[in-house]
């Protein structure tokens, strides 16, 4: 099994309980204030924005709290002013880790994320240690519940979609940055719903873990994805079955 693949069947279900709690939602608006902000509050000539909007949309946030954070982004109501950052990293080893930051303060954010790393097997490398390990992707997922995986892969492929896989509960649609949005269009005229829209980075090769290895490198991105700064992390691991039964035991 994909290290990453199993990383991202947790993170979704870590979402779901965040958003019990609105700390998904407090992510969300971080990144529609920065969008905002930085391309002004126009979804049609902002595609960042709209990304953002429509990943918000999709967790169930109510149409008041984005067009608020909108306004913040542009200064139509007053705010914290977010700085964007990438940290780099690396697990017990050697797994390199990626972490998308959104932060008021980018001093006190490196320090925690350092502190995190080393307790736990890792350390903060220099920037571009690890990044070219990724290639950014466009990634959208929709419920499993009602569809027939043969007309999806169909409906996907033919909008421009590069891989299509399937977890407990929903299909994951892999794309190029420039497809993501006519693959959306394309589920949207089929009404299939779309649970999560937005970019990822993908490992272009993972790196076996073993139990002891695979125990600290989940509780560092564990640590990384509770972190309030911490907009996304990905890692380029790579875990054996008998390994991730051994760990829920």
């Amino acid at each position: 099994m994909s290290g990453h693949s199993k990383w991202n069947t947790i993170k979704r279900k870590k979402a779901k309980v965040d958003a019990e709690r609105g700390k998904a939602f407090t992510r969300l608006i971080k990144d529609i204030t920065i969008a905002a902000r930085e391309s002004g509050g126009d979804e049609a000539a902002n595609p960042k924005l709209r990304t953002a909007v429509i990943a918000a949309r999709g967790a169930n946030m109510p149409s008041a709290n984005i067009e608020r954070a909108i306004k913040k982004g542009t200064g139509e109501l007053p705010g914290v002013v977010y700085e964007e950052g990438i940290l780099e990293g690396y697990g017990p080893g050697g797994i390199a880790i990626y972490i998308d930051m959104l932060t008021d303060n980018r001093k006190r954010t490196v320090a925690e994320v350092r502190h995190i790393l080393t307790k736990h097997g890792g350390n903060l490398a220099e920037s571009g240690a690890v990044a070219w390990m990724f290639e950014k992707k466009g990634q959208i997922t929709v419920p499993k519940e009602g569809l027939d995986e043969d007309n999806l892969l169909m409906i996907v492929m033919d909008a421009g979609g590069e891989d299509m896989a399937g977890d407990d509960d929903v299909f994951e649609i892999t794309a190029s940055t420039d497809d993501l949005e006519s693959i959306r269009k394309a589920l949207e005229s089929n009404d299939i719903k779309i649970e999560s829209y937005g970019l990822t980075m993908n490992p272009k090769n993972t790196i076996k873990v073993e139990v002891k290895e695979a125990g600290q490198l989940l509780k560092i991105l564990d640590l990384l994805e509770e972190h309030d700064d911490v907009q996304q992390v990905y890692s380029n691991f790579d875990i054996d079955e008998a390994v991730i039964e051994q760990l829920e035991s």
